[in-house]
């Protein structure tokens, strides 16, 4: 009996660390987290600054004066501000939606050993990552041989196949979904589509939603495409909107002299209040989206842990 308690004891300890270890690495992840955090809370402090404050002593923690001017230009702004606000929501929505079903489809074709092309179309996926078609071809083909300039669909096209996350999609039902279960599921007669939907996905959830949440940051951080393609501004997504709003006031800052506006005053252009608060209002919508992927985010880094 008691070699028995002794064995338990020892064998609760093994995964233990000392008490200065254990502070060393709290305040490791904690100042990673802090890094994380205060270039947004930085960001957020800007745009609350009052212009005087930021003429005076700059970009700081602690401004001399606080105002909301910021937020009240961008709400200003009108149907502009929430045109691309709407454009972003729609290119994000729909494109995320589509490339995680590519992206599922492809990958659980990859995960399938008794699939004759695995190999073949392994190989075109991770060959598209390492040669690119480079940015003229991929222009061409947009812009001339699908037609989809000034589109929102110019927006979602060119980003709906990506690589490498299907590449962690494969590896991730490879590692959770036993093959078993699928062959059972086989005997049964169940097809394979019928087999994806009701076995594969609902076990691949965790996958799915960490997946669903890069394509969703990607679509919409992304503002290269709307540069390249759309000209029409009832179609710039937020963040586009905020690099020409920015490429806007540089131009006259620079060019005053040049095109006779000597008569403008530098206080009436969009500050850097205005900028930053634009960025707050871009940030947000993607830090409330995060916490519900979050449990399927954990859980998915935690799959295999566990063994039987």
């Amino acid at each position: 009996m008691a070699a028995i308690v002794r064995s338990s004891v020892k064998s609760s300890r093994i995964n233990k660390i000392s008490i200065p270890a254990e502070i060393g690495i709290h305040i490791t992840i904690g100042l990673f987290a802090l890094a994380c955090v205060i270039p947004f809370i930085f960001i957020v402090i800007i745009s609350l600054s009052s212009s005087e404050s930021l003429q005076a002593v700059g970009y700081t923690f602690l401004p001399t004066g606080w105002s909301l001017t910021a937020y009240e230009a961008a709400f200003n702004m009108g149907t502009v501000l929430w045109r691309s606000y709407l454009n972003s929501f729609i290119v994000t929505g729909v494109g995320t939606f589509l490339s995680v079903v590519i992206c599922v489809l492809y990958a659980y074709g990859l995960s399938r050993s008794d699939y004759p092309l695995r190999k073949f179309f392994a190989f075109f996926a991770v060959f598209t990552m390492v040669f690119g078609g480079g940015l003229a071809p991929t222009v061409v083909v947009i812009r001339n041989l699908l037609g989809l300039s000034d589109s929102l669909s110019a927006l979602i096209v060119p980003a709906l196949f990506t690589p490498f996350h299907v590449i962690i999609m494969r590896t991730f039902i490879k590692a959770s979904i036993p093959e078993s279960l699928i062959e059972s599921a086989r005997l049964d007669g169940s097809g394979e589509f019928r087999t994806l939907l009701t076995i594969v996905v609902p076990l691949a959830k965790p996958g799915i939603a960490t997946i669903a949440l890069l394509t969703a940051i990607n679509y919409w951080n992304d503002w290269f495409l709307a540069m390249l393609f759309i000209r029409d501004r009832d179609l710039y997504p937020l963040q586009y909107l905020l690099i020409e709003m920015q490429n806007n006031v540089d131009f006259i800052r620079r060019n005053m002299a040049l095109i006779g506006a000597t008569n403008i005053n530098l206080a009436d252009l969009p500050s850097e209040g205005l900028r930053m608060a634009l960025c707050v209002l871009i940030v947000l919508p993607i830090a409330f989206a995060y916490p519900f992927f979050q449990k399927y985010i954990v859980a998915g880094l935690t799959v295999g842990a566990i063994k039987e």
